[in-house]
């Protein structure tokens, strides 16, 4: 039986992010996001490192991913980063719970397209 994606898309994860972490490029930068929010669900490191362009604390990445209890992702607003644009920026809320403690994490992710993938440039966030 096939089961829903993660990142809270309404898709089979088959037919969503994990194609994505199997190797098929991000469409958009949304779809890059997503996948790298079920990257974390995952606790898929490599996927991680390989989709951003500053290298990942794998330390830290690692515990965060395998110490949250994953509570869902809300998409804000997306501005641009369709597959004809060069960049986009998608607005995210990720919820969950660490070390007991919910948490609401907002960022606003700045994605750009190098040699025709879709990467994670940096964020700005804001948690509660």
């Amino acid at each position: 039986m096939s089961k829903r994606c993660p990142c809270g898309s309404g898709e089979i994860d088959d037919a969503c992010c994990g194609m994505l972490h199997a190797g098929v490029p991000a469409p958009t930068a949304l779809a890059l996001m997503r996948s790298r929010y079920t990257a974390y669900v995952r606790g898929e490191l490599d996927y991680l490192a390989g989709t951003q362009r500053a290298p990942l604390d794998r330390a830290a990445a690692g515990r965060w991913s395998r110490d949250t209890l994953w509570m869902g992702l809300e998409i804000v607003q997306t501005h641009a980063g369709g597959e004809d644009d060069a960049t986009g920026v998608v607005e995210f809320i990720a919820r969950g719970v660490t070390a007991g403690k919910p948490f609401t994490m907002r960022e606003r992710s700045r994605f750009e397209k190098v040699d025709g993938r879709w990467i994670y440039v940096d964020g700005q966030t804001r948690q509660s």
